[in-house]
């Protein structure tokens, strides 16, 4: 199944005709995953709360998952092949890290 899901604790997705599933934190983005595998996009925000999982720690979970380094848990089906993404998080450097993180990875995965 080929679904969207945008992660943020506050916000909504843009009403867009597209069908969006939410998770505003890491459990429910991990519930989602385990219910419908990985999604083919997602728009991050960073900042998720206090005492929560930032955007970057739970794109670093679909990275460290699509290595095979999370054998046994939600994210162990790594990324689709068509993976794309978008953040959009106030927090700059927030939204850079995920950015570097995510472009960074995709680049290697492309050439592997």
């Amino acid at each position: 199944m080929t679904y969207r899901l945008f992660i943020d604790d506050e916000r909504f997705p843009p009403e867009d005709g597209q069908e969006w599933y939410i998770a505003r934190n890491l459990t429910e983005v991990a519930s989602i995953i385990k219910d419908l595998g990985p999604p083919d996009f997602i728009s991050f925000d960073h900042d998720l709360g206090e005492e929560e999982h930032t955007g970057y720690e739970i794109a670093k979970r679909f990275v460290a998952g699509d290595l095979g380094e999370l054998e046994g848990t939600a994210f162990d089906k790594g990324l689709p092949k068509d993976f794309s993404f978008y953040v959009h998080s106030q927090n700059p450097v927030g939204a850079k890290n995920i950015c570097s993180l995510l472009n960074g990875y995709l680049e290697f995965r492309s050439r592997s």
